[in-house]
């Protein structure tokens, strides 16, 4: 009796065997490093866990909803919230405004415009350590360069506490009236350290405009602020919208660069600075666990404001 010989492989189910095969080192990659730790850190915020019990942290534990309400309701959660949007706010739109003036300024030829150009890149490429290092000899009231001009030859009366300084009474017209020095400073800086991220953008989205648009407009005798706003700023849409919903998300998960300023005192206390105070200062996992998930259920509501609305809208505009 012959033997039933198996058919071969078609050419298709070889070819899909093989995109399996070369997927499969990124999907083990992914699963290790991203799903598992937030499959992890969700176990964690529904148990009442601390550094002293993590032993007993398991699938099977006992799950409960008080690390929520813990979190919740702890005296200055919602203050620290309402820092973070308003500091990631204050950095998005500073970025995104100093790095649209860098694109205008820096598109057209000019000599050594490669040079400047890539020193445009300097704060973003920077470590973050060297960089919140000299903005804070930079600032630092006893022998920052900020005071030392500001009491030469602004009139101050007294060398001012930038990053350590909570509020500051504020003269204008007449008008006295605070303002969180400390918050500004840090949304300051988070400004200047990313612009050059939204340079790039700009500036790549700037470079594809067509040039007869522009000179047919100059011909017209447009001027140059009806240029940008009826030609150049609708071209620029779509990548201020993508850019506005990338920096957002991370700034809004930001740590390093608040912590190394700061340390979250002087009303800089974002949500990021406080998981880690709940798990470094209070030991307390579940709690900071439970605080990173509200944290990512935020940005999740803003993702999917973004995909629901803006994002069909740019890609018709692209179109």
């Amino acid at each position: 009796m012959a033997a039933t010989r198996r058919p071969g492989l078609t050419r298709r189910q070889r070819e899909n065997r093989a995109g399996l095969a070369y997927l499969s080192p990124t999907l083990i990659v992914v699963l290790v490093v991203v799903v598992l730790p937030v499959l992890w850190t969700v176990m964690l915020a529904f148990q009442r866990i601390r550094l002293i019990n993590l032993r007993r942290a398991g699938v099977f534990g006992q799950y409960t909803l008080a690390n929520v309400e813990l979190v919740l309701t702890s005296p200055g959660f919602w203050s620290s919230l309402w820092i973070t949007i308003v500091y990631t706010v204050g950095a998005t739109l500073g970025s995104i405004a100093i790095g649209l003036v860098a694109a205008l300024a820096l598109r057209g030829r000019f000599p050594g415009r490669t040079f400047v150009r890539a020193s445009v890149l300097l704060p973003y490429v920077a470590p973050v350590v060297a960089v919140t290092f000299v903005w804070e000899i930079l600032l630092s009231p006893q022998f920052g360069l900020a005071n030392n001009w500001g009491t030469r030859f602004l009139g101050w009366d007294r060398p001012i506490a930038f990053l350590s300084q909570r509020q500051h009474e504020v003269s204008l017209l007449g008008w006295h009236f605070d303002i969180p020095l400390a918050l500004l400073t840090v949304i300051a800086f988070e400004a200047w350290r990313y612009f050059p991220f939204a340079f790039l953008f700009l500036l790549a989205r700037l470079q594809a405009v067509p040039a007869e648009l522009e000179e047919a407009a100059r011909v017209d005798g447009a001027a140059p602020t009806q240029i940008f706003r009826h030609i150049l700023l609708p071209q620029l849409g779509p990548v201020i919208a993508l850019l506005t919903v990338l920096r957002f998300i991370m700034t809004f998960n930001k740590f390093d660069d608040v912590y190394l300023l700061t340390g979250g005192g002087a009303g800089t206390e974002v949500v990021s600075v406080r998981v880690f105070n709940f798990l470094t200062a209070r030991f307390d996992i579940g709690a900071a666990s439970a605080q990173a998930l509200i944290l990512a259920l935020g940005l999740v509501v803003l993702l999917v404001i973004y995909l629901r609305y803006l994002a069909p809208r740019v890609e018709g505009e692209d179109r």
